[in-house]
């Protein structure tokens, strides 16, 4: 049954929902829940009320049961799905039938929304002028920004471009973090992670790096979310690696 609420609620208007329930109040038990027909407008929704009237004969729940747990779990569910929202970010050949966001578009609004503070991660960054601009602006207007870099070669990292020089010198008041020094078990590793986040509230989770291919060319993929506590526990993440010193500032 719970299966059966579960599937109308995420596919019908909490005011249709409301509707329906008023509609089980008035049913003496489940031997008369053929009046509930005229409720359904689509085909998927005759079969989402018929597996709740099944599940519903099958139990000894009644009306008044069954219409508070249909209202409650259509609060629930609309609330949950208020409080954090997920968005499909690509960038590369479009299919042309599926929308989606442009990675270098998903990335500015984290920058370009943050308030107070700004935490970024990245294997390589090179000529990117948008998100430096971006950047370079949210410092102005007084946000915290942080970065994990990969070192280059030349400072025990695994990238010939020294990103992390060229951030100091560009934008000099950025938070730059390396990772170097690795414990055994991590020995050899790299910062592989491509992340934005920005005041424990929006994230940007993709496989694309901070440079001009990975915004305009390459296939990359990534998620923009927005609440809930994935940007939350994201951003105390990232943070916690500084004070833990798993990370180190340079």
């Amino acid at each position: 049954m719970l299966r059966a609420i579960t599937d109308l609620v995420a596919n019908t208007p909490p005011d249709r929902i409301r509707q329906l329930a008023g509609l089980i109040k008035a049913l003496p038990g489940p031997n008369a829940a053929s009046e509930l027909s005229g409720w359904t407008l689509t085909s998927g929704g005759r079969l989402r009320v018929k597996a709740l009237t099944e599940s519903w004969a099958a139990s000894d729940i009644s009306a008044m049961e069954l219409a508070g747990m249909l209202v409650g779990a259509s609060h629930a569910y609309h609330e949950a799905k208020t409080e954090q929202t997920t968005e499909l970010v690509w960038t590369g050949p479009s299919s042309e039938l599926i929308a989606t966001r442009k990675t270098e578009q998903a990335l500015l609004q984290v920058i370009q929304g943050a308030e107070n503070k700004l935490f970024l991660t990245s294997f390589v960054t090179y000529k990117l002028t948008s998100v430096m601009d971006a950047l370079a602006a949210a410092i102005e207007r007084g946000v915290h920004v942080s970065m994990l870099l990969e070192s280059s070669d030349q400072h025990g990292g695994g990238v010939s471009v020294d990103g992390i020089g060229h951030m100091k010198q560009a934008l000099p008041t950025v938070r730059l973090y390396s990772w170097n020094e690795k414990t055994e078990p991590f020995s050899g590793g790299k910062v592989h992670a491509k992340v934005a986040v920005t005041d424990e509230r929006l994230c940007f989770i993709s496989s694309a790096n901070l440079t001009g291919h990975a915004m305009e060319k390459n296939m990359e993929a990534g998620v923009l979310i927005a609440g809930g506590t994935i940007p939350r526990n994201l951003h105390r993440h990232l943070e916690a690696l500084d004070t833990t010193r798993v990370i180190t500032r340079v």
